[in-house]
């Protein structure tokens, strides 16, 4: 396994983030999102470097095969570590790619570190702008929401891993958009993390406003978001990005569920291929304009 050291957590412990690297080229950092690991992006992993493209995906701290930390679930310092990946690898002319949670670190990381190494960002199903209801945000989600996340992950944290993939890919009564097999390899790489990551990165994903950083956005955005999302709905969501970045293009998926990297492997393969520039060849979905 390759690792990338993060600093040290607050007990002086190294904070190693486990990594892929594959294929030469245009380099493409994934992010992946809660409560998986890097290795969700496993049909991202397999094409994109195919079109001439260097493809890293990483595992945040508490997750995966990366250092299970106790502190550290904020989104400041998850930016951190995303610039230690870039930092250690040296990266240039970057196109960041944030699923889910890991929009807020592309979002973060935007603000927070002046976008260096960045040349484009890319937020799939993001939970950006702002999830949590308040005052100034009541279309969001209200706080009892994500309080009952937490109870039923300290109730039986793998029965809430099973419900929540079922949801996650839009499984229900007559749609199963994915196999058994596929959520069970989900529901696998989901238990890795530590419970108290699980549940921190909850509240971090939930009550973090990204109003603010994404004004600080001024590379080449895409926004892609699916329609029948019901884990981070898009009108909360991806429907609302273009109010902060309105030059990013937003591309909604009919239809589709959140784990669409999943269930529409294809189009968002040639979606993200044209929005690097690469070559597409494959006819499997119709890409975006760009």
């Amino acid at each position: 396994m390759s690792y990338i050291k993060a600093g040290q957590d607050a007990n002086g412990q190294d904070v190693k983030l486990h990594y892929t690297d594959q294929g030469q080229g245009n380099p493409i950092v994934l992010i992946h999102g809660w409560p998986a690991s890097h290795e969700m992006w496993e049909y991202q992993l397999a094409e994109l470097p195919k079109h001439g493209n260097r493809v890293i995906a990483y595992t945040r701290r508490g997750f995966g095969n990366s250092t299970k930390t106790w502190d550290g679930h904020d989104y400041d310092t998850l930016a951190d570590d995303l610039k230690a990946v870039l930092d250690t690898l040296d990266l240039q002319n970057v196109t960041l790619v944030g699923f889910s949670m890991g929009g807020g670190e592309v979002a973060r990381y935007m603000s927070r570190h002046g976008g260096a190494r960045v040349a484009r960002v890319a937020f799939i199903s993001a939970v950006t702008p702002f999830l949590l209801q308040t005052d100034d945000n009541p279309d969001g989600a209200p706080k009892k929401v994500f309080d009952g996340m937490v109870e039923g992950l300290r109730k039986d944290r793998f029965d809430f891993l099973s419900s929540f993939g079922k949801k996650f890919f839009g499984v229900g009564t007559i749609s199963h958009p994915v196999s058994s097999a596929t959520l069970d390899w989900m529901q696998a790489m989901c238990q890795l993390a530590s419970p108290r990551a699980t549940e921190q990165d909850v509240y971090a994903f939930a009550a973090t406003d990204f109003r603010q950083d994404l004004k600080a956005l001024k590379v080449p955005t895409l926004v892609i978001h699916g329609s029948s999302d019901e884990t981070v709905p898009a009108k909360v969501s991806g429907e609302r990005m273009t109010q902060y970045v309105p030059h990013a293009r937003f591309v909604a998926y009919e239809g589709a569920p959140h784990g669409l990297f999943i269930t529409e492997k294809d189009r968002l393969n040639q979606d993200l291929l044209a929005f690097v520039g690469s070559t597409v060849s494959t006819k499997a979905a119709q890409p975006a304009n760009y």
